[in-house]
C-alpha cells in the first residue's frame, strides 16, 4: 500500500469517525423531535421508537401554545437574553478598552483578579446573589433576572485578548489628531473588534437563553417564568407529558439551533480573534 493510499484511508477513516461522533451528539435532538410528534400510546408502546408513523399528529404543539403561556416564557427568555447580553457587551468592551489602552495603577492586579473569579463557580455563589437580589426588593422582574449576568469575566478576557492585537499606534494617531477616548472606541476599536463582539453575543445569547436554575429560583410568578422553567410546568405528579415536554424542548431549542447555523463562521473567526497576542 503506497504512502498516497494510506493517507486517502486515514482521511476516509477520520471522515467516518467524524461522521459517527455527529450522529451520537445529535441523537438525543433527533429523539426528542420524533416524540414531539408521537401520542401518549406511540411514546409507551414497546419497542421505543425513534421516528414517528406520522409527522402530521400536530397535538403537542397545540398543547404547549394553548394550555400554557409559552408565547410568554418565549418573550421573557428572549429579553432576558438581550438585556443581558447587552450588559455583558459593554462591561466588557469598556472594561476591555481600559486595561488595553490606559495606564493605571493596579491595572493587572485587577485584570489577575477578573481572571481568578473565572475559577469560582457560578453555583457556588448563587445563595449570596439570591439573598443580595431579595434584600435590594428585585425579585419577579426583569432586573433581578438579569442583574447577575451583567458582567461575564471570560468575555472580558477575550475581549482584551482581542484588543491586544490593535496597534497602540491607532490610540496615539487619533489622540494627536483630536480624537477622544470614546470616539475613538465607537469608531476605530469596535469595528475591528467585529468578530470578537460578534462571538461573544452569540455565545451569550445562547447561554442565557438556556438558563434554568437562576430564573427558577428569583421568579415565582407564572407570567416571569422563562421557558426552560416554563417547560418542567408540563411535569405533573399525576401525568407524565412526554409529548408535550418534547415539542416544548423543541421549540426552545429552535431559536438556538438557527443562530448557530446562521453564524457559526462568525464563531470560529472570533474565537481566533487575538489567539496568538499575549
Amino acid at each position: 500500500m503506497t504512502r498516497k493510499t494510506k493517507r486517502s484511508l486515514y482521511y476516509e477513516l477520520g471522515g467516518l469517525l467524524k461522521l459517527a461522533l455527529g450522529l451520537l451528539l445529535i441523537f438525543p435532538i433527533i429523539y426528542a423531535a420524533g416524540l414531539s410528534f408521537m401520542d401518549a400510546a406511540e411514546i409507551t408502546t414497546p419497542p421505543p421508537k425513534v421516528l414517528p408513523r406520522s409527522f402530521g399528529y400536530l397535538e403537542n404543539y397545540i398543547t404547549i401554545f394553548t394550555k400554557m403561556k409559552m408565547l410568554r416564557f418565549l418573550l421573557n427568555s428572549l429579553l432576558v437574553s438581550v438585556l443581558g447580553t447587552m450588559g455583558r457587551l459593554i462591561t466588557a468592551v469598556t472594561a476591555s478598552f481600559a486595561f488595553c489602552f490606559y495606564e493605571f495603577k493596579g491595572k493587572n492586579f485587577l485584570f489577575y483578579l477578573i481572571l481568578g473569579s473565572m475559577m469560582i463557580p457560578g453555583d457556588a455563589i448563587i445563595l449570596t446573589n439570591y439573598l443580595t437580589v431579595s434584600r435590594m426588593g428585585i425579585m419577579n422582574t426583569f432586573l433581578g433576572l438579569v442583574i447577575v449576568y451583567l458582567v461575564h469575566a471570560n468575555y472580558i478576557f477575550m475581549m482584551r485578548q482581542s484588543m491586544l492585537s490593535l496597534p497602540r499606534s491607532l490610540h496615539e494617531a487619533a489622540l494627536i489628531d483630536g480624537c477622544g477616548s470614546l470616539r475613538f472606541l465607537v469608531s476605530i476599536v469596535i469595528p475591528l473588534s467585529k468578530p470578537i463582539i460578534t462571538t461573544i453575543s452569540l455565545s451569550s445569547f445562547v447561554g442565557l437563553w438556556n438558563i434554568y436554575l437562576w430564573p427558577l429560583l428569583i421568579t415565582n410568578a407564572e407570567e416571569m417564568r422563562t421557558v426552560q422553567v416554563g417547560i418542567t410546568m408540563l411535569n405533573t405528579a399525576e401525568q407524565q407529558s412526554y409529548g408535550p415536554i418534547m415539542a416544548a424542548s423543541c421549540v426552545a431549542l429552535l431559536p438556538a439551533v438557527v443562530i448557530f447555523l446562521i453564524s457559526q463562521r462568525y464563531i470560529v473567526r472570533g474565537m481566533t480573534a487575538g489567539a496568538v497576542k499575549g
